[in-house]
């Protein structure tokens, strides 16, 4: 969010536009809203290289989105969970599952109505 101008700074659209405005936070999201993943089912949903998955998975934790949890197994085992605060996100990403049934065609192309 440091990329902000001094006006957008103090919008709460850009700010959270800027926090989630990501595809595969996006998509991240929409894949933790049915509960605690692992890292290699999230790589193989979201599409993601494992170095972008990291790289937005960390960013989200910093935000406090999503928490971390290391079992300690053999191989060890990390799951990633959404915070109360990554979970009041959800509508959003229902609102955008709903706009894509609507409005956007499989194919990519967009609906005219």
């Amino acid at each position: 969010m440091d990329n902000l101008g001094e006006h957008n700074r103090h919008c709460p659209v850009a700010r959270t536009a800027a926090l989630v405005g990501d595809t595969y936070i996006l998509l991240i999201l929409r894949d933790l809203s049915d509960g605690p993943r692992r890292f290699g089912d999230l790589e193989r949903s979201v599409e993601a290289s494992p170095r972008t998955l990291t790289s937005r998975l960390r960013q989200m934790e910093a935000e406090g989105i999503i928490v971390r949890h290391v079992f300690a197994e053999i191989p060890p085992r990390v799951e990633y969970e959404l915070t109360t605060k990554g979970r009041a996100l959800a509508p959003i990403v229902e609102s955008l599952r709903q706009f894509g049934e609507t409005w956007l065609l499989d194919d990519g192309q967009s609906q005219t109505r």
